[in-house]
Protein backbone atom coordinates (compact mmCIF):
# COMPACT_ATOMS: atom_id res chain seq x y z
CA UNK A 1 0.00 0.00 0.00
CA UNK A 2 1.51 3.56 -1.06
CA UNK A 3 1.34 6.29 1.45
CA UNK A 4 0.35 9.54 0.44
CA UNK A 5 3.44 11.15 -0.96
CA UNK A 6 4.02 7.92 -2.78
CA UNK A 7 0.70 8.39 -4.82
CA UNK A 8 1.43 11.73 -5.68
CA UNK A 9 4.42 10.84 -6.91
CA UNK A 10 3.08 8.02 -9.23
CA UNK A 11 0.03 10.34 -9.83
CA UNK A 12 2.90 13.14 -11.21
CA UNK A 13 4.34 10.37 -13.46
CA UNK A 14 1.38 8.28 -14.27
CA UNK A 15 -0.44 11.98 -15.67
CA UNK A 16 1.14 13.33 -18.89
CA UNK A 17 1.63 17.03 -18.48
CA UNK A 18 0.22 17.90 -22.10
CA UNK A 19 -3.58 18.98 -22.58
CA UNK A 20 -5.41 19.14 -25.45
CA UNK A 21 -7.55 22.33 -25.96
CA UNK A 22 -9.68 22.59 -28.82
CA UNK A 23 -11.39 25.46 -30.27
CA UNK A 24 -14.39 23.74 -30.99
CA UNK A 25 -16.78 26.42 -32.83
CA UNK A 26 -15.79 25.51 -35.93
CA UNK A 27 -13.67 22.17 -35.23
CA UNK A 28 -15.23 19.78 -37.71
CA UNK A 29 -16.63 16.76 -35.88
CA UNK A 30 -14.51 14.10 -38.07
CA UNK A 31 -11.70 15.94 -36.07
CA UNK A 32 -13.39 15.88 -32.60
CA UNK A 33 -13.93 11.97 -33.35
CA UNK A 34 -10.05 11.54 -34.76
CA UNK A 35 -8.66 13.72 -31.08
CA UNK A 36 -11.75 11.47 -28.85
CA UNK A 37 -10.17 8.04 -29.91
CA UNK A 38 -6.19 9.41 -30.07
CA UNK A 39 -7.13 10.64 -26.32
CA UNK A 40 -8.70 7.81 -25.20
CA UNK A 41 -5.59 5.76 -26.27
CA UNK A 42 -2.62 7.45 -24.76
CA UNK A 43 -4.62 8.87 -21.79
CA UNK A 44 -4.73 12.27 -22.29
CA UNK A 45 -6.83 15.55 -21.26
CA UNK A 46 -8.77 17.23 -23.97
CA UNK A 47 -11.08 20.13 -23.86
CA UNK A 48 -13.22 21.64 -25.66
CA UNK A 49 -14.17 24.99 -25.36
CA UNK A 50 -17.30 26.51 -27.40
CA UNK A 51 -20.10 28.90 -26.61
CA UNK A 52 -22.65 26.01 -27.59
CA UNK A 53 -23.39 22.99 -26.13
CA UNK A 54 -21.64 19.99 -27.47
CA UNK A 55 -21.94 16.64 -27.45
CA UNK A 56 -19.15 14.83 -26.36
CA UNK A 57 -19.07 10.85 -25.34
CA UNK A 58 -18.82 9.54 -22.03
CA UNK A 59 -14.46 9.80 -21.08
CA UNK A 60 -12.75 10.94 -18.14
CA UNK A 61 -10.30 12.24 -20.37
CA UNK A 62 -13.05 14.59 -22.39
CA UNK A 63 -14.27 17.33 -21.03
CA UNK A 64 -16.34 20.27 -22.44
CA UNK A 65 -15.94 23.96 -21.17
CA UNK A 66 -19.48 26.32 -22.52
CA UNK A 67 -17.96 29.98 -22.44
CA UNK A 68 -20.61 32.39 -23.08
CA UNK A 69 -21.50 33.85 -26.72
CA UNK A 70 -19.10 36.82 -27.90
CA UNK A 71 -16.46 37.85 -30.36
CA UNK A 72 -13.22 35.66 -29.39
CA UNK A 73 -14.89 35.01 -25.66
CA UNK A 74 -13.73 30.79 -26.65
CA UNK A 75 -10.14 31.90 -27.79
CA UNK A 76 -9.44 33.54 -25.27
CA UNK A 77 -10.08 31.09 -22.80
CA UNK A 78 -8.00 29.07 -24.57
CA UNK A 79 -5.01 31.73 -23.49
CA UNK A 80 -5.89 32.08 -20.67
CA UNK A 81 -5.86 28.52 -19.31
CA UNK A 82 -2.85 27.57 -22.26
CA UNK A 83 0.31 26.15 -20.32
CA UNK A 84 3.65 25.63 -21.88
CA UNK A 85 3.54 22.34 -23.84
CA UNK A 86 0.08 22.06 -24.20
CA UNK A 87 -1.97 21.43 -27.50
CA UNK A 88 -4.34 23.44 -29.12
CA UNK A 89 -6.75 22.42 -32.02
CA UNK A 90 -7.65 25.63 -34.58
CA UNK A 91 -7.96 27.13 -37.48
CA UNK A 92 -7.74 30.97 -35.79
CA UNK A 93 -4.52 32.61 -36.61
CA UNK A 94 -4.89 35.28 -33.83
CA UNK A 95 -5.36 32.49 -31.09
CA UNK A 96 -2.44 30.10 -32.75
CA UNK A 97 -0.22 33.01 -32.29
CA UNK A 98 -0.79 33.94 -28.87
CA UNK A 99 -0.90 29.89 -28.19
CA UNK A 100 2.77 29.73 -29.57
CA UNK A 101 3.79 32.77 -27.38
CA UNK A 102 2.85 30.87 -24.68
CA UNK A 103 5.10 28.04 -25.10
CA UNK A 104 2.19 26.05 -26.47
CA UNK A 105 1.56 24.34 -30.07
CA UNK A 106 -1.18 25.05 -32.33
CA UNK A 107 -2.50 22.36 -35.21
CA UNK A 108 -4.97 23.63 -37.83
CA UNK A 109 -7.55 20.91 -38.39
CA UNK A 110 -5.74 20.25 -41.92
CA UNK A 111 -2.82 19.11 -40.65
CA UNK A 112 -0.62 21.90 -40.52
CA UNK A 113 1.33 22.62 -37.21
CA UNK A 114 1.69 26.40 -36.44
CA UNK A 115 5.15 27.48 -35.62
CA UNK A 116 6.87 30.56 -34.59
CA UNK A 117 8.10 31.42 -37.78
CA UNK A 118 5.28 30.42 -39.73
CA UNK A 119 2.65 32.07 -37.59
CA UNK A 120 4.15 35.55 -38.40
CA UNK A 121 3.13 35.21 -41.82
CA UNK A 122 -0.09 33.92 -42.07
CA UNK A 123 -0.71 36.43 -39.40
CA UNK A 124 0.68 38.79 -42.22
CA UNK A 125 -1.66 36.86 -45.53
CA UNK A 126 -4.99 36.82 -42.46
CA UNK A 127 -4.67 40.92 -41.91
CA UNK A 128 -4.36 40.93 -45.68
CA UNK A 129 -7.50 38.88 -46.41
CA UNK A 130 -9.62 40.91 -44.07
CA UNK A 131 -8.55 44.13 -45.80
CA UNK A 132 -9.84 42.40 -49.18
CA UNK A 133 -13.10 41.57 -47.54
CA UNK A 134 -13.80 44.75 -46.08
CA UNK A 135 -13.30 46.51 -49.28
CA UNK A 136 -16.00 44.40 -50.78
CA UNK A 137 -13.75 41.35 -52.24
CA UNK A 138 -15.91 38.38 -52.39
CA UNK A 139 -12.57 35.77 -51.15
CA UNK A 140 -14.79 33.03 -50.99
CA UNK A 141 -14.32 30.42 -48.04
CA UNK A 142 -11.90 27.67 -47.02
CA UNK A 143 -12.55 24.62 -49.22
CA UNK A 144 -13.65 21.58 -47.64
CA UNK A 145 -11.75 19.00 -45.78
CA UNK A 146 -9.90 16.53 -47.49
CA UNK A 147 -8.89 12.76 -46.74
CA UNK A 148 -5.61 14.15 -47.26
CA UNK A 149 -5.80 16.92 -44.75
CA UNK A 150 -7.44 14.80 -42.54
CA UNK A 151 -5.09 12.18 -42.80
CA UNK A 152 -2.11 14.84 -42.08
CA UNK A 153 -3.87 16.02 -39.04
CA UNK A 154 -4.25 12.31 -37.43
CA UNK A 155 -0.11 11.81 -38.40
CA UNK A 156 1.21 15.19 -36.36
CA UNK A 157 -1.61 14.14 -33.54
CA UNK A 158 -0.01 10.75 -33.53
CA UNK A 159 3.51 12.16 -33.54
CA UNK A 160 2.84 15.06 -31.01
CA UNK A 161 1.06 12.31 -28.58
CA UNK A 162 3.98 9.98 -29.21
CA UNK A 163 6.45 12.76 -27.89
CA UNK A 164 4.15 13.60 -25.21
CA UNK A 165 4.52 9.96 -24.11
CA UNK A 166 8.09 9.54 -24.37
CA UNK A 167 8.46 12.88 -23.11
Amino acid sequence: MMNDEQQRVADLTSTPAMQIWVDADACPKVIKETLFRAVQRVGIHITLVANQSLQTPPSPYIHSLRVAAGFDVADNEIVKRVSPGDLVITSDIPLAAEVIEKGGQALNPRGELYSADSIRGKLTMRDFMDTMRASGINTGGPPSLSQGERQAFANHLDRILARCQRG
